[in-house]
């Protein structure tokens, strides 16, 4: 199941796209991005999160090329400590957490480099999953700061497949796709209902209209006093 989530102009977040696809396949995700340009987003979205599919990036950058990346960070820790016995795990995601969380790009690039010194040479697999997606895994600083909380993870959607995954389970005998799709559909709008809106809605007409944000700040063109 392929799923979309947008926000509106008031923070509200909503269903924008729901397919049934081949696994997480490129074309999938291709006609789906396609029916939204369809039902009338005229507008790229200015960052799309989403977790390492390869499938969906290559998609976007062919119908939407201009939108920015941003990996899902509770995808990638998981990624990360995937590559590392049990016993480093725990101090490891705490590293993870300092870049992440930190209040500045410049602040999260040392805190990467931090990581990368401490566990590059015994674990250069963990490291290398992380850092060659550096720039898609900071791209939020580019962003309002209100903003930060729901650009750095996938959680509405992941919140809605666990409950999917929950009713699927439970659910004795084979579905037929129809019904499946149907069913998820009806999950997925149930929940939400519960779907927090955006923090700084205020931002979000700035952000469309293209001013531009560092490390969650709004840049102020500084007046010219040179004399002519």
């Amino acid at each position: 199941m392929l799923v979309l989530i947008g926000a509106t102009p008031e923070g509200r977040k909503e269903l924008v796209g729901f397919q049934v696809g081949v696994r997480e396949s490129a074309q999938s995700w291709r006609e789906l991005l396609v029916d939204v340009k369809r039902r009338g987003l005229s507008v790229a979205p200015m960052l799309a999160v989403g977790d390492g599919a390869l499938g969906f990036w290559k998609a976007l950058d062919e119908v939407l090329p201009g939108t920015r990346h941003q990996r899902c960070w509770q995808h990638k820790t998981a990624n990360v400590l995937n590559k590392v016995p049990k016993s480093v795990q725990s101090a490891m995601k705490a590293d993870l957490r300092e870049i992440s969380g930190a209040s500045t790009r410049a602040q999260a690039e040392v805190a990467m480099d931090v990581f990368v010194e401490k566990y590059g040479v015994k674990y250069a697999r963990a490291s290398e999953c992380l850092t060659k997606d550096k720039d898609a895994l900071l791209a939020f600083y580019d962003m309002p700061a209100e903003h930060w909380d729901h650009l750095r993870t996938t959680n509405p959607i992941e919140s809605v497949f666990a409950t999917v995954r929950h009713r699927t389970v439970r659910t004795k005998g084979a579905l037929s796709p129809t019904t499946a799709k149907l069913m998820v559909f009806k999950l997925v709008m149930a929940a939400a209902k519960t779907w927090r809106r955006l923090t700084g809605e205020n931002q979000l007409p700035k952000v469309v209209a293209g001013v531009i944000f560092r490390d969650g700040t709004e840049v102020t063109a500084s007046p010219d006093h040179r004399a002519a």
